[in-house]
């Protein structure tokens, strides 16, 4: 089962970060944000990876395809027959990533529109590359099946400034992004999509997915929330950025469920 991954925003509110690389590959612990959240997926047996990228996406190319040298000790031998010898395997053997370029300027709907032929016909999880949380994914997979609508998101309580749900028990019944008001739920990201989400996308890279697709989604019963009151942080400012690495230098991150 297949993870979608938005990694091309702009992150403007992390400009201190951001401005020579992508949000997704800012540290936290010393490891990019999106290592974090790949991990999150691979502890729960999900290890194949669509990564949508755009704003400086070479930034994470570079990162994946020089992935055992940026992470193992290494000996070289220099002269007329180099070589390399790496003296250690990294714990994400076996992981599959596919980095697709989605466009600078592309919005959330499109990027996720050109990730579909990449997926096939099953369903598969799709996710900001900007928060962690401690939310069980298998529990939400589950969830996702037994209702059989077409998308699930994670609604978790942050502290306010967020984009409102209105609910009705399990199923949303409105979606609002960002609005003025303060709210209870909030989506958190961490979805499981169904394939006939495609029908909601249009044919336009312009299109926000949280706007006119997620509101028809909505609108039509088809947008479920798995509820989730534990831990989860978004990574939206420089604040935000310097709360999550202290909390991992400090060994109280509750979304490290790896070993």
């Amino acid at each position: 089962m297949k993870v979608v991954i938005l990694c091309g925003g702009l992150g403007t509110r992390l400009r201190e970060e951001t401005e020579y690389r992508p949000k997704p590959m800012v540290p936290v612990g010393g490891r990019p944000m999106l290592w974090h959240i790949m991990k999150l997926y691979a502890q729960r047996g999900f290890t194949e990876f669509i990564l949508c990228l755009g704003y400086k996406g070479e930034v994470i190319k570079d990162y994946f395809r020089n992935y055992l040298w940026n992470t193992s000790d290494v000996t070289l031998r220099l002269g007329k027959q180099p070589a390399i010898k790496y003296h250690t395997t990294p714990d994400e053997e076996g992981w599959t990533v596919t980095l697709l370029d989605t466009g600078a300027e592309t919005q959330t709907g499109g990027r996720l529109r050109r990730a579909l032929p990449h997926i096939g016909e099953e369903d598969f999880f799709f996710t900001y590359g900007d928060a962690v949380t401690d939310v069980d994914l298998a529990a939400t997979l589950e969830f996702h099946k037994r209702h059989g609508a077409v998308a699930t998101l994670t609604a978790v309580r942050p502290t306010g400034r967020f984009g409102e749900l209105a609910m009705d028990g399990q199923t949303i019944t409105a979606f609002q992004e960002k609005p003025e008001q303060e709210q209870a739920y909030i989506n958190g990201g961490f979805m499981v999509l169904n394939r006939r989400v495609a029908e909601y996308l249009g044919t336009d890279d312009r299109t926000v997915f949280e706007r006119a697709p997620m509101e028809a989604l909505a609108a039509q019963g088809q947008l479920k929330a798995f509820c989730h009151d534990g831990f989860w942080q978004c990574m939206d400012t420089y604040r935000e950025q310097q709360l999550l690495d202290r909390m991992w230098n400090e060994g109280r991150a509750p979304w490290k469920v790896w070993p």
